[in-house]
């Protein structure tokens, strides 16, 4: 099993990407939370352009990625890995138990990249780089993609880091990358859901509606609701907010600077950490 996962990661990754992004990006048309205040081809041309560009940069940086810290702990015999090799705990001999191991697997990497996007707002030079993401003067499924080159190496360098530690199982991390990016699509997504639904969904996923609030320019809604798959951890850790002072429909997104247009052109998204606000 953890064979054909690797082998097919990348197949899975891309086709699941697709799927969902086609999938909101329809229902964000038809059914829009917030009208968009800047052209959709602007800013949906440029944020692609970036998520292009980030994956070229970590193809020429980053020959080591997720999934071959995973393989490097599974040969090291470390971490849960060692602890399914040592109680024999294998996939085809006791599924429920190794299952339970890639669940709590999945949960501490959704945990770690909560304190690394917490850290990231915290620290002057980190916030640099990251609020890139925030310039975007609309939130939608393209909103997901915006990230600095910078910050996505760091990213994937602070990701190894916590599977080598804990010794996560190959096919954790294959399932973790998938999720995260398909709940990072959906929980930046412009969709209209139904209040009830959306306390609902709370429960288990970080909604639209909720992390919404994270990208609002007033500075204390900005450091509330970091969660990007499970909203659990804004709960125990006193972040998280239930709705923007303002409303959904009033509050304005993005950073009270780099508000001119032409912020949208690759070239100053990739410069907006090194030019003062």
């Amino acid at each position: 099993m953890n064979d054909w996962f690797i082998v097919n990661s990348n197949a899975l990754r891309l086709s699941a990407f697709i799927g969902l992004f086609i999938l909101l990006a329809i229902w964000e048309h038809y059914q829009p939370k917030r009208p968009l205040t800047v052209a959709k081809i602007q800013r949906w041309s440029n944020n692609i352009a970036m998520v292009m560009l980030n994956n070229l940069t970590l193809k020429l940086l980053m020959p080591f990625v997720a999934i071959d810290a995973a393989l490097y702990v599974q040969q090291q015999q470390w971490g849960f890995v060692a602890l399914m090799a040592e109680t024999e705990l294998m996939l085809e001999s006791d599924l429920i138990r190794s299952t339970l191991i890639v669940v709590l697997s999945i949960m501490l990497l959704d945990a770690a990249i909560y304190f690394q996007h917490r850290i990231f707002h915290k620290i002057p030079v980190l916030w640099r780089l990251h609020r890139m993401h925030h310039s975007d003067l609309d939130i939608d499924v393209t909103t997901a993609i915006r990230f600095h080159p910078i910050e996505i190496v760091l990213s994937m360098l602070i990701k190894i880091a916590v599977i080598i530690a804990l010794g996560v199982p190959v096919i954790a991390v294959v399932l973790f990358e998938m999720l995260l990016n398909l709940t990072a699509m959906f929980n930046h997504s412009n969709i209209r859901l139904p209040s009830k639904v959306d306390r609902y969904i709370r429960y288990i996923l970080v909604t639209p509606d909720m992390h919404r609030i994270h990208h609002s320019t007033n500075g204390r809604e900005t450091n509330h609701n970091f969660g990007f798959c499970l909203p659990w951890w804004d709960h125990l850790f006193g972040s998280y907010q239930a709705q923007p002072a303002l409303g959904h429909q009033k509050m304005q997104i993005g950073l009270p600077y780099f508000r001119d247009a032409k912020e949208y052109q690759v070239q100053r998204m990739l410069t907006q950490p090194f030019r003062d606000k």
